[in-house]
């Protein structure tokens, strides 16, 4: 019973969902969204205020700028993508407190929260999950 109860503990403590992530930004938590995909990606639609950092270009020169000590959560398209996972990586080697979005984008937007973008859309209803 402990073995599972630390192992939740420990998925919880690197994991959000969109849920506790909207809400979170909402309270005004210090939250920085990375989005890990490709620019293209970013820019047909993405997290309103989420900044594009693509996993495979995440080093010291493109992090040079970036605070420490704030929270940083990555996400990419879904559950197909590993981008965010990638780049959650990346960042916890490069010293930065990160958690990875359940679901990237997709489910973001599964919940009815708004994108930004060439193609975002700007849901209004919040679709609950009943899992």
């Amino acid at each position: 019973m402990e073995k599972q109860i630390n192992y939740y503990s420990c998925k919880l403590a690197y994991e959000m969902d969109p849920s506790d992530l909207y809400t979170s930004l909402e309270e005004g938590q210090k939250i920085i969204v990375i989005d890990t995909r490709k620019p293209s990606g970013f820019e047909a639609e993405h997290i309103p205020g989420a900044i594009n950092i693509p996993h495979r270009d995440m080093n010291e020169e493109t992090t040079w700028g970036l605070d420490k000590k704030l929270q940083y959560v990555t996400y990419c398209d879904g559950i197909g993508c590993n981008a965010s996972t990638k780049g959650a990586l990346q960042l916890a080697k490069l010293g930065f407190r990160v958690r990875e979005l359940i679901g990237g984008i997709q489910w973001w937007k599964f919940d009815g929260y708004p994108t930004t973008g060439t193609d975002a859309e700007h849901n209004t209803v919040k679709i609950e999950c009943a899992c």
